[in-house]
Parts: structure tokens; sequence; C-alpha cells
């Protein structure tokens, strides 16, 4: 994750009182980058592995917490599984997610590029 990026993601994120942020292994770091230069109440850091039988925990542990918004870094591969799940069973609303510039393709999303310009799905 670029400092633009970051920037930019920060910006995103805006005037909410408390997110919820998610990960895939991969992307762990980018979570403790995110909560540090957002400065806010996180009030869950949840991570998910690429592959899983369901992410059905991970999902209840993302959503659960109702944030204003929610954020991801994660792979294509690692959010795939982990997106399929909450749209099945949780309350999840992709409107009120921002991601890295990993996920700059995934339909329904809004998020920062490497460059700091920001996209949305």
């Amino acid at each position: 994750m670029t400092d633009a990026e970051l920037e930019a993601l920060v910006k995103l994120i805006g005037p909410a009182r408390h997110i919820v942020i998610g990960t895939d292994t991969t992307s762990r770091a980018h979570g403790h980058r995110i909560a540090e230069a957002w400065g806010g109440l996180v009030l869950a850091t949840v991570t998910w592995p690429e592959t899983a039988a369901s992410w059905l925990r991970q999902a209840r542990r993302f959503a659960a917490p109702d944030p204003d918004v929610w954020v991801v870094s994660a792979t294509p591969a690692g959010w795939a599984g982990m997106s399929r799940r909450l749209e099945l069973s949780t309350g999840w609303s992709p409107h009120r997610t921002v991601a890295t510039a990993k996920l700059a393709d995934v339909p329904g999303l809004r998020g920062a590029r490497t460059d700091g310009t920001t996209w949305e799905n």
C-alpha cells in the first residue's frame, strides 16, 4: 500500500464514527496502517484466509459491529469467498465499504488506487 493510497482511503472513510477493518492473511499489515492513519475508533479487525470451508465465522465477526464504514484490504482471491459469505449470511453492505487498490475491479465497492485517485464500481 502506497502513502498516496492510504491518504485517499482515509479521506474516503471521512467523518465515520467507527469502522471495521477486514484483511486476508497476506494484507494484515495494511489493516494496521489503515487503523493508525485513520486514528478513530476501530470496532474490530478481522482477518480471514484466502481459502476456507465457509468463512462464516469471519463474516459474522466482520459484519456484527455494524460500523459506519467497513474497510477491506485483501487480494481478489482472498475477498471473493469472504464477500460471497457476507452477502449470503449477514447484513453487510458493499455501499458502506471502501477498499484498497487490489480490489479496484470488484463491482459494488469504492476505494483508492496506489496513485491516490479513487474509484467506484
